[in-house]
């Protein structure tokens, strides 16, 4: 890793394990053959200290060293909060 590392902004879906939030990152491509524009969603582990993230917030992402076995991405600040008020943490 070599420069700067990695940023992505994206949605929380999941922030139900300890330190740890799951972020979807939507992205647009052009299909190679009918040239139609295809939403493509992905998943990654964030680690997330301090259990800041709640469902729906939108983050902004940064990558980092191996921390598990498929957490890559670090959180690196909070965008802007959901509407969804936290359930039980």
């Amino acid at each position: 890793m070599k420069g700067q590392p990695r940023e992505l902004v994206g949605t929380v879906v999941s922030a139900n394990m300890e330190k740890t939030a799951v972020v979807q990152v939507e992205r647009l491509a052009r299909h190679p053959v009918y040239e139609k524009v295809m939403r493509l969603r992905k998943k990654y582990k964030v680690h997330d200290e301090e259990n800041t993230c709640r469902a729906g917030d939108t983050v902004r992402i940064v990558e980092s060293r191996p921390l598990s076995r498929e957490k890559r991405w670090r959180l690196k600040e909070i965008l802007e909060r959901s509407g969804i008020p936290e359930v039980g943490r």
